[in-house]
């Protein structure tokens, strides 16, 4: 009897453990497969380590299940409808822009091998960050260098020099006339007080000296106006302060330079001229920075056939997920009629390709496609103009 149940209890064993091994590649077979539908659906919006247009999706499913998981990529809207906490949460957090339903797209089963992959590859190790770190400091070393601050002691011998002399002859003439001040002022005695002095400029700075303002402010004579008094209020004849005097003569001496020097000899640049040359010059940088969204560019819609078609694999990879198989709109706006949200140029529709619009959802696709391949989506999204798909969304933005 024994000897039946201890047969028994390997047997199981075995099963147990022949299900697992043949589960095991069953299961990776599922995440390659996943992985495929994964960078065909979901990659434009989702990465596994950070916020894109969508949450970061590593362990998505420890956080939130795979029952829940299947019903949300089926139709996230009809779940955010039913009031679910969670995805009413994620839909709000990520600006309300609502997820395309998949559930007519992909089968259950396509959406669990997605599932699996992202249980792939969120179990995997940070291997691929550490891979990927020398290749990150090459591009900083590639990068120009800012500019390192330098110590002003580290600044070259001549110039410290240099500065020491400025420093010294400033204070030479500094005590110079602290020891004029000191000798001359005794000897002078009571004669520094006579009106006559007094008035003189020498006086006015050597009593400025000893604090006395007037030479600034002036002085009061506290002489009234005749016949200015109303209802007891008396005006005094007191000179305008001499500081508002000399601002006054100036601005006036000023006045006539920059008239001259504008408006009648020319030989400076008005508002307008100067607004003209620094758009002409910012104009000239732009065009030297390729990752400048301004800059200007002069491309020409692509009409080959074979561009056409590259054009087209790469929208329905990238593209397809928000704007829709045909260019008639999901998430994002229908790319097959006349209106437009960031204009319908191909040089315009290529900026937005590259540079994206991340306040709307729409990613920059600079570093994952190539200037060509951008082109190329830019001339495919133009040659779907008129075509009028199915279930086209509203139109959204300015005619062209």
């Amino acid at each position: 009897m024994n000897a039946a149940l201890k047969t028994i209890r390997n047997s199981g064993l075995a099963l147990v453990a022949g299900l697992l091994l043949m589960s095991a590649p069953a299961l990776a077979q599922d995440a390659v497969e996943g992985k495929k539908i994964f960078e065909g659906n979901c990659a434009a919006c989702h990465s596994l380590d950070a916020d894109v247009v969508g949450p970061a999706l590593k362990n998505v499913h420890e956080r939130r299940g795979d029952e829940w998981l299947l019903k949300f990529i089926k139709n996230s809207q009809a779940l955010v409808e039913s009031g679910d906490k969670d995805a009413v949460a994620v839909y709000e957090k990520f600006n309300k822009m609502p997820m395309p339903a998949f559930g007519s797209s992909l089968s259950d089963g396509e959406i669990s091998s997605v599932i699996a992959y992202i249980k792939e590859a969120s179990a995997q190790p940070a291997a691929a960050a550490v891979a990927e770190a020398p290749a990150t400091t090459t591009d900083a070393a590639a990068a120009p260098a800012a500019p390192a601050e330098v110590a002003f002691l580290d600044l070259p011998p001549v110039m410290l020099i240099t500065f020491a002399l400025a420093g010294l002859v400033a204070l030479l003439v500094v005590l110079t006339l602290v020891m004029l001040f000191r000798l001359l002022v005794p000897m002078m005695g009571d004669s520094i007080y006579d009106e006559d002095f007094r008035a003189s400029f020498a006086g006015r700075m050597l009593f400025l000296l000893k604090g006395d303002t007037t030479v600034m402010t002036g002085k009061a004579k506290d002489v009234i106006h005749s016949n200015h008094d109303f209802d007891g209020i008396q005006e005094y004849d007191n000179d305008l302060p001499p500081w508002w005097k000399y601002m006054f003569y100036v601005s006036i001496v000023f006045a006539v330079g920059y008239m001259l020097h504008y408006h009648v000899f020319r030989t400076g640049a008005l508002q307008e001229e100067e607004y003209e040359m620094e758009m002409q010059e910012a104009a000239l940088i732009a065009a030297q920075n390729v990752e400048d969204p301004n800059a200007v560019t002069n491309f020409e819609v692509l009409t080959e056939a074979a561009a056409l078609e590259s054009g087209k694999a790469i929208y329905l990879q990238n593209c397809a997920a928000c704007h829709g198989q045909a260019g008639e709109g999901t998430v994002g706006p229908n790319l097959t009629d006349e209106y437009w949200l960031h204009g319908g140029d191909v040089n315009e529709i290529f900026k937005t390709v590259k540079f994206g619009v991340p306040s709307k959802g729409m990613v920059p696709w600079q570093g994952k496609l190539t200037k060509d391949q951008m082109l190329e989506v830019s001339s495919y999204i133009l040659s779907l103009q008129g075509s009028n798909p199915a279930n086209g969304k509203e139109a959204q933005g300015e005619k062209e």
